[in-house]
């Protein structure tokens, strides 16, 4: 009867949450169409991020080009203003006047000026777009769930809101059927209750006659086959005498079992060294085979040894003659090779002093050139002849250098011939005349120094000194420089190819791949943020409605099963940890079994007997079993009269009967009850739900069995 208003009240709470997520599911789909609509301006979101990415590479191509404008404008001015180019640089069209080439050079500079403008202009573009591009890769999932929740989402649950109101309809036709038996049932019951203390009456007087009709046939079967006129002195003696003759037979049999196990253990032993044996005998056998086949390749490796060594010794005889042959000609390698690397040596030294005195030479030429170019006008004008006379030796002496370096790339081909010590004559001779030459050409310079004695040579060396160093420090900061672009070269080189590995090949799709499971996560986790402190508010009433639940059904269990007066009840009281850090949201919980009288409450521990403590332990956990067990099907007690008295043994049977009556209409529902008091399977066994129990004992052979027992068999114990 009171099913269908559960089941009502269920199905209107099923309602009323599936209309607050139907309102909750099209508020979130207004706002994320409303988001939407405010990046996008307009619900075409497919159509209008492709038209993006469009346009995005064409501004992206634009800004290349317009990147490389810069070179290649610059690069056709320098080629225009080139006074050997007369043509066009991209068609090599001829001008035919100078004004059509300024024209064309004076509309290339304009557009020269103009590109870092459109360049600024089209990466400012292009940087809005790709901003506008993120955002709306962003919306990517937001537009997915704006799909399900119109396609999916929000159509189911507008079809289970719909199922649910059917349901309840139905069961408002039904409660209204119910309600009507119901007034014709209620009439019935008043009358029952009239008659049920007399009814009470009676069951408890049938009770007491089961009882004693059980305890009557108890005794009768007792005394069935017995000898009523032997004395208890002739029934122990004959105990005796049958617990002696079963002693011996015992003892026969296992003195027997042990002789057939020595036996078996003999027989496998013997087996074992038989299998043993026999594997030694294979094992010879195959050594005598291998040493037999050892034997025949001795005698055909001796055969083949002596013939080696015949061989060997012939061999010997005719190497020896080559081996002195040999040694002569490696000495005459040896001292041709020495030869050649000593007279190499000294024609490079001599290469190399030529080198380093052409070098002076251009060094004293660009000494006075800069002198020259740094002096006044007039003195340049005075000098200009001198200098001429100066270029012209230099002249002649690069045609003398040139004529040197002739002789001696002569000389580098003659070096492995045999005209070497001719070759040596013929290097001392014009390296006498490149003396004479060098000398000549000091001497000019030391007069053209005089000459210029009166020039301001201190402050024109102090300025040339300060000169080389800027031109040293520029030389220096040129060759850090190109060392760095060296560096950077090579570092593209390595990222380039790093960037064709596999795992940076698609490296921008990856990026948008991450970058979309990025905010999805960050949403899911607000998703998840919220869902916890729900579910952690609903775990918190769900304790505490439990925690309540499981003290009730201890109260009711401790008043009915315990006869003591010193406790009134006892309960379970949990403790938040405190020492739980503000990160870890776990929450944990110290529970202690407090026992209460009046308004003072105490801990169990320490302060309990052992009956006391047994008889809680099981009130416990028949009370989390109740609660936390949806139709329990099976409780199980082992030894639960442990340490308790007379008058709470028969409160706790009492007890575990009233659990037996009020579980009685569950079909899978079992106690089981694992004791060694028959006392306490009597009184289980004086109501109406126990009739059998089942004993395990030791039979003839020692061995365990169960053996199915009326509780009618017992005998009555009085306490």
């Amino acid at each position: 009867m009171s099913s269908c208003p559960a089941m009502k009240a269920s199905a209107e709470q099923n309602k009323n949450h599936i209309i607050n997520e139907v309102k909750s599911k099209d508020e979130q789909l207004s706002s994320y169409e409303d988001k939407l609509f405010d990046v996008c301006g307009s619900q075409d979101f497919e159509s209008d991020l492709d038209r993006l990415k469009e346009e995005i590479e064409k501004s992206s191509k634009q800004r290349a080009m317009l990147a490389g404008a810069t070179a290649v404008y610059s690069q056709f001015i320098t080629q225009l203003t080139d006074e050997n180019q007369s043509c066009c640089p991209v068609c090599q069209r001829v001008f035919q006047t100078e004004a059509e080439l300024q024209e064309v050079i004076s509309d290339l500079q304009s557009k020269l000026r103009l590109a870092p403008d459109k360049l600024k202009s089209t990466e400012s573009e292009l940087k809005k777009k790709e901003k506008r591009r993120d955002e709306m890769l962003g919306l990517v999932p937001m537009r997915q769930s704006i799909i399900d929740l119109k396609e999916k989402e929000i159509p189911a649950l507008r079809n289970k809101l719909q199922n649910v109101n059917r349901d309840i309809q139905s069961l408002k036709i039904d409660i209204e059927e119910q309600d009507t038996l119901l007034g014709a049932i209620i009439p019935e019951e008043e009358s029952a209750k009239v008659c049920l203390t007399d009814v009470t009456i009676m069951e408890r007087f049938q009770l007491e006659l089961k009882d004693v009709e059980r305890k009557i046939a108890q005794q009768a079967a007792k005394l069935q086959g017995v000898d009523l006129h032997r004395t208890i002195q002739q029934v122990n003696q004959e105990k005796q005498e049958k617990q002696h003759k079963l002693d011996t037979v015992a003892s026969k049999i296992e003195l027997n079992r042990k002789l057939i196990q020595d036996q078996q253990e003999q027989i496998q032993h013997l087996k074992s060294t038989a299998n043993e044996l026999k594997s030694e005998k294979l094992q010879i056998s195959t050594n005598l085979q291998r040493r037999q086949q050892l034997e025949e390749q001795t005698v055909e490796l001796s055969t083949e040894v002596q013939s080696l060594q015949r061989e060997i010794k012939d061999a010997k005889e005719q190497v020896n003659p080559l081996e002195t042959t040999l040694e002569k000609f490696q000495q005459e390698k040896e001292e041709l090779i020495n030869k050649k690397n000593t007279s190499s040596k000294i024609a490079q030294d001599k290469i190399n002093d030529i080198k380093e005195k052409v070098k002076n030479i251009h060094g004293y030429v660009k000494d006075i050139e800069n002198y020259i170019q740094d002096g006044k006008d007039e003195y340049k004008k005075q000098k200009e002849t001198e200098l001429n006379k100066v270029i012209v030796q230099l002249s002649e002496c690069e045609t003398h250098k040139e004529k040197v370096n002739k002789e001696m790339g002569i000389m580098r081909q003659d070096i492995d011939t045999q005209k070497i010590q001719e070759r040596w004559l013929q290097d001392n001779l014009t390296l006498r005349k490149r003396n004479e030459e060098l000398k000549e050409v000091e001497e000019e310079r030391k007069q053209h120094l005089k000459e210029m004695g009166q020039m301001q040579v201190l402050q024109m060396k102090n300025e040339h000194q300060n000169l080389e160093e800027k031109i040293e420090n520029i030389k220096r900061n040129h060759s850090l420089a190109i060392g760095r672009q060296k560096g950077y070269e090579e570092e593209i080189i390595h990222f380039k190819k790093e960037l064709r590995e596999p795992q940076f090949r698609d490296a921008d799709e990856k990026y948008r791949e991450m970058l979309i499971v990025m905010r999805t996560t960050e949403l899911v986790n607000k998703d998840l943020d919220i869902y916890y402190k729900t579910l952690d508010q609903a775990i918190m009433k769900f304790h505490s409605m439990k925690m309540e639940e499981i003290n009730k059904i201890i109260r009711d269990l401790w008043r009915s099963t315990y006869r003591g007066q010193d406790i009134e009840y006892i309960e379970i009281r949990s403790d938040a940890d405190e020492n739980v850090s503000a990160s870890d949201k776990r929450r944990n919980y110290n529970y202690r079994v407090v026992m209460l009288k009046g308004d003072t409450a105490l801990d169990m521990r320490g302060r309990c007997s052992a009956g006391q403590k047994v008889l809680a332990s099981l009130i416990i956990r028949l009370a989390l079993a109740e609660t936390f067990c949806l139709n329990c099907g099976i409780l199980a007690l082992d030894e639960p009269t442990t340490n308790l008295d007379r008058e709470n043994i028969e409160s706790l049977a009492h007890a575990l009967v009233e659990i037996i009556k009020s579980r009685s209409q569950q079909r899978n529902f079992q106690l089981l009850v694992i004791t060694h008091d028959e006392d306490f399977v009597e009184l289980l066994g004086r109501s109406e739900y126990v009739e059998k129990f089942y004993r395990i004992k030791k039979n003839i052979d020692q061995c365990s069995e169960i053996v199915k027992c009326s509780v009618s068999s017992l005998g009555s114990y009085v306490h």
